[in-house]
């Protein structure tokens, strides 16, 4: 099939061949469709296999099992996090630290609690999108309660330093949210060696089903949120709803699968990141990297043509499936608000073009869309 050559993996993967065979058996009469809730054969069978794929995803991040909750999805997870545990701990405070940069599910979380009076502080990064540890510690008060920063930028791929991060937060008593949906599975992240408090993890982000994602909630110290969501009390009273196994046993999978083979994925996906960019700054001299200077995921890679709208550059190439911002952003007309916020002018913003590679993206992919593209300068 001549299809578009598909380098918008940030934005969702293809579910694994592996992830969605097993995943059939949990869908129809002949397999273990029952509801996990219910007390007989069928939900004893669909427990045990919600319970396995729970000890996959825990192990990946070195958490136990009981520490992850099950939700919709990534976006779920964040705004669980973060407004049930400013609603739980608003004695505490009511003063919440984040970045700019975040994704929307992160803002606009924030800004709802703002609505009902708490105090947001929103960092500007550094040019390279980095935040700036200094101006991170001076942001934090006697009343804040939380702060949440994101891993790995989705548009950019920029990493932050959780661990110095973690650092200061932990030695305050400050409860500590990241959005991990770009790293999990991907990059190492071990809750045994950062004290990061809350993790919100995605599905569809490692070849595994979309509507499902997960919660990490640490258990020593106890970390507990107010529920969204009620009407049945399950995942320990903090999401109800009657859980999808077949969603379930896919992200399990997936992350199991992520766990065997990350290092296999980093180094092939790096090697293509790699050629990539090779192929593109041998023929063309008015391309920049968004972030260059700063640690980044080979996963993303986020590309500026200076003097070009990156819309008029992809409808040049319609044989290349990219994105110009995050998928979750919308249709807005002023660029990316993630690199304004690092310190891009609006015509660059809309200069830039996100392409991000994954285990399926091969060298003739990547070879193919370089050409198609220098070919227009």
């Amino acid at each position: 099939m001549n299809r578009p050559i598909y380098l918008d993996y940030a934005a969702t993967t293809p579910v694994d061949p592996r992830v969605a065979e097993l995943m059939i058996r949990y869908l129809t009469l002949e397999g273990d469709f029952g509801n996990a809730s219910s007390q007989h054969i069928y939900g004893f069978a669909a427990r045990d296999a919600v319970e396995n794929a729970r000890e996959k995803i825990a192990a990946l991040i070195g958490a136990e099992t009981s520490e992850i909750i099950f939700t919709s999805g990534a976006t779920e997870a964040d705004n669980l996090a973060i407004k049930g545990a400013a609603h739980l701990y608003h004695r505490k405070g009511k003063h919440l630290v984040t970045m700019k940069t975040e994704h929307k599910a992160v803002l606009d979380s924030c800004q709802t609690l703002e609505k009902t009076g708490y105090s947001v502080t929103y960092l500007a990064p550094e040019n390279n999108g980095r935040l700036n540890l200094d101006l991170f510690r001076e942001s934090l008060r006697d009343d804040t309660t939380l702060v949440t920063i994101m891993h790995v930028n989705n548009e950019t791929g920029v990493m932050q330093d959780l661990a110095a991060i973690a650092t200061e937060t932990s030695a305050r008593g400050i409860l500590l949210h990241v959005d991990a949906a770009q790293s999990g599975g991907k990059l190492p992240l071990n809750v045994q060696d950062i004290p990061i408090d809350m993790i919100a993890l995605s599905g569809h982000k490692i070849y595994g089903p979309k509507g499902i994602g997960a919660l990490y909630l640490r258990k020593k110290p106890r970390v507990r949120v107010e529920p969204l969501i009620h009407g049945g009390g399950h995942e320990q009273g903090m999401r109800s709803g009657t859980l999808p196994v077949h969603l379930i046993v896919g992200m399990g999978e997936a992350f199991a699968i992520a766990a065997r083979e990350r290092e296999q994925d980093f180094a092939h996906v790096s090697k293509l990141n790699s050629q990539f960019l090779s192929a593109l700054k041998n023929k063309i001299t008015n391309l920049e990297v968004n972030g260059e200077h700063a640690e980044r995921s080979p996963y993303i890679l986020n590309l500026r043509f200076e003097g070009m709208l990156a819309d008029a550059i992809l409808k040049q190439v319609p044989e290349i499936a990219v994105s110009t911002a995050s998928a979750c952003q919308g249709k807005g007309t002023e660029g990316s608000y993630v690199l304004r916020a690092m310190g891009l002018t609006e015509q660059q913003a809309k200069s830039s073009i996100r392409v991000s590679f994954g285990r399926f993206t091969t060298l003739q992919d990547v070879e193919r869309a370089a050409s198609a593209i220098a070919k227009l300068f």
